[in-house]
């Protein structure tokens, strides 16, 4: 006897399958504020690696940990105030928020630098400025001790101010909220082990 699907069967598995295809592919799909999010949420873990990889501890100058890498959200003002943000590290070790173009990281891929301030232009990474890339409209970091910026240090321990060794590190959970027309999500990090993940 020859063993086949019955057309009755081959009916069943297709509609079965396009259940499940209308159930998954909303979720895998993901809107303009998933892809902002995802984005910063991989961003802050490449600042943290960044610090790991690249201590900047110096014997011979007792304030070299404000040359932590950091990621610092602003307004880029001089293109009416997008949502942008940055990672580096101050060389200069003056704390300075605004950072020169020689202290920004490299984007691995494009050799860009990794801002999405209009004053590194043409050098900068596009996607970096969050209201022209997903029409954010707002970065809340009012859940991170009241911070725009976020430092880590050699253990990949997170710090919100700069201005000591250890006496800043974070001990509450960060959490940074992207806002843009879809809603808003919320990204978490916590303290002390600096682990990024975003709050459903």
């Amino acid at each position: 006897m020859k063993k086949a699907f019955t057309l009755l069967e081959l009916i069943f598995v297709i509609v079965v399958i396009g259940i499940i295809s209308t159930i998954a592919l909303p979720r895998l799909g993901g809107g303009e504020l998933r892809k902002a999010t995802d984005q910063v949420v991989s961003h802050i873990r490449y600042t943290q690696h960044l610090a790991m990889v690249d201590d900047k501890f110096d014997s011979n100058n007792t304030d070299w940990f404000k040359a932590r890498w950091q990621i610092y959200f602003q307004l880029d003002n001089f293109v009416n105030g997008h949502n942008v943000y940055s990672i580096y590290t101050d060389r200069n070790l003056n704390d300075a928020a605004n950072p020169s173009g020689d202290e920004l990281a490299l984007d691995p891929l494009t050799k860009r630098r990794m801002s999405g301030n209009s004053l590194f232009n043409p050098n900068r990474v596009e996607n970096m400025n969050l209201t022209e890339q997903y029409d954010v409209s707002n970065i809340d970091t009012t859940g991170c001790a009241n911070t725009q910026r976020i430092f880590f240090d050699h253990m990949g321990r997170p710090h919100i101010n700069n201005n000591s060794l250890y006496g800043d590190l974070l001990t509450t959970e960060c959490r940074i909220v992207i806002v843009n027309s879809e809603g808003n999500r919320t990204i978490t990090i916590n303290p002390e082990t600096g682990y990024v993940f975003i709050s459903e």
